[in-house]
């Protein structure tokens, strides 16, 4: 008998664009593929330097992107955000 993995989704809002995505993950993806995820279907692009990133979760900033999605306790409609690193100045 083979395992079956769980998918779910999960938002995650992406401050660049002020735009929210959906994505499918399992419990084992880790956080910085979330953000990787996040970030390119937000932005388009692929070449992104993720470190310019950090991802919050339940409004605390997650310090350990190698931690997976099931550790952290996310489940299904999880909302996570994805803001730059640094804050961007107001003109």
């Amino acid at each position: 008998m083979s395992a079956v993995t769980e998918r779910f989704a999960v938002r995650v809002m992406v401050t660049d664009v002020w735009d929210q995505v959906f994505l499918v993950v399992e419990p084992t993806t880790t956080v910085a593929e979330l953000k990787r995820q996040a970030l390119a279907q937000a932005l388009k692009r692929s070449n992104l330097a993720l470190d310019a990133y950090v991802v919050k979760f339940h409004g605390a900033q997650v310090l350990d992107e190698a931690v997976t999605l099931a550790a952290l306790g996310a489940a299904a409609n999880a909302p996570f955000i994805v803001l730059p690193a640094r804050r961007q100045p107001v003109h």
